[in-house]
């Protein structure tokens, strides 16, 4: 029961980021965001019960075995192996949450693609998210695969995402990077080389998309650590205290740094660090200490406020929300952070590292490679006026705001 309720919880981190991915976005592209958001979920969710959840499997089930090595879950499609099934309470338990865990993994690229990604391709990438790709990290992390179970065979402790910071934030991180080649800038984003500043019509849901999101991550956090580390139930209120002290102390950051740096702050990387606050913290938030997450926070926060600025200066990697810096990078420092922090120090630190250098060294190719892959048969780009027009117009054949709002970027050179 308690593992539910934290379940039920993870919507909220769903509502959050959809709404900081809408506000980020442009006015004349925000309903397009929220439903293919929904989309999204919906897709992932549908995908994953009929084909994800036999691949993904479970500690203790079936598995494609080769060469010693467990790849992959061979548990029955559709969950069948599960329906009507005494005893299965605990396994049931599990499918619930990857059902809601896979949607957030497929919806984080949306921030990247803003106002210029189809919503069939957007359904395109959920299908092979929650068919292959999440099914397939999943069950190296979570279902009894290889990063989980060979590496203690070696001599080291097993690869450890509490919650979700490698599974699902660094594949969501890995999307968007991947999303952000495939598509290309917005128009008007680069003229002669220079980044023009294109910013979120509407901070105040920004905002209030960060208090939603920290509430899905108590649940995402505690229903993973009981799930699939047996943390004792106590633990779950460390859980919450460190995924709050993580968020603040990375916002904090961003707000001081934005503060010395432009002399004013900027609050949509505020914002954005702390989301990367939630996520670095997410990798081991039932095991830190009070301090420690304070630690990890604030170098989360660092990452974003100057990786934002790399990507789009000097990667010219056009990413409105920031989801790279904000689900790809502070993912991969959550992870390394645990194997520094996590007691006896530094005792996890390779095993990490090796989990790291798979989602770099495999994820990324597979990734990228299926993205390339699905924009041959389905384009992911609007045509060359879509993103001027905007997504809702083109797409949606009406606005989210019809009557009241002014394209300010009209004037912004094409």
């Amino acid at each position: 029961m308690i593992a539910l309720l934290f379940i039920l919880l993870i919507p909220f981190a769903a509502a959050g980021l959809a709404l900081i991915h809408q506000g980020l976005g442009r006015s004349r592209s925000s309903a397009h965001t929220l439903l293919a958001t929904l989309c999204a979920i919906a897709i992932a969710a549908v995908v994953f019960l009929a084909v994800g959840c036999s691949w993904a499997g479970h500690a203790g089930g079936a598995a494609h075995v080769l060469h010693g090595f467990d790849w992959l879950g061979a548990e029955p499609f559709m969950g069948q192996g599960l329906y009507a099934k005494p005893g299965s309470a605990r396994e049931t338990l599990v499918l619930c949450f990857q059902l809601f865990a896979v949607g957030l993994a497929a919806m984080i690229p949306i921030s990247t693609g803003s106002d210029r990604w189809r919503m069939t391709a957007i359904g395109a990438w959920s299908v092979v998210a929650a068919g292959l790709i999440y099914p397939l990290l999943s069950h190296w992390i979570w279902g009894g695969g290889w990063l989980a179970t060979r590496l203690p065979e070696l001599g080291l402790p097993g690869f450890v995402d509490a919650g979700g910071a490698g599974a699902i934030q660094v594949l969501g991180g890995l999307g968007a990077l991947s999303v952000g080649w495939v598509l290309g800038p917005r128009r008007g984003k680069y003229t002669q080389g220079m980044a023009t500043a294109i910013p979120g019509h509407n901070i105040v849901l920004v905002h209030f998309g960060c208090l939603l999101a920290l509430v899905g991550w108590f649940g995402l956090e505690g229903a993973a650590s009981l799930l699939f580390y047996n943390i004792a139930p106590e633990r779950l209120v460390w859980v919450a205290i460190n995924c709050l002290l993580g968020a603040s102390s990375a916002l904090l950051f961003a707000v001081v740094a934005t503060r010395l740096r432009y002399r004013k702050t900027d609050s949509s990387i505020s914002a954005n660090g702390w989301v990367a606050g939630l996520v670095a913290v997410s990798a081991g938030g039932a095991w830190f200490s009070p301090g420690q997450a304070i630690f990890v926070g604030l170098m989360a926060g660092g990452l974003v406020t100057f990786l934002v600025e790399i990507f789009e200066l000097w990667l010219m990697v056009d990413d409105p929300g920031g989801a790279i810096s904000v689900h790809g990078a502070a993912g991969l420092w959550g992870l390394v952070a645990f194997g520094l922090l996590a007691p006896p120090a530094g005792s996890h630190l390779l095993a990490q590292l090796v989990g790291v250098a798979t989602l770099l060294g495999l994820g990324l190719p597979l990734v990228h490679g299926l993205n390339m892959l699905i924009d041959r048969f389905v384009p992911y780009r609007v045509d060359m006026d879509g993103d001027w027009q905007g997504m809702d117009i083109r797409e949606l054949g009406s606005g989210a705001y019809p009557e009241f709002v002014i394209h300010t970027d009209e004037f912004v050179p094409r």
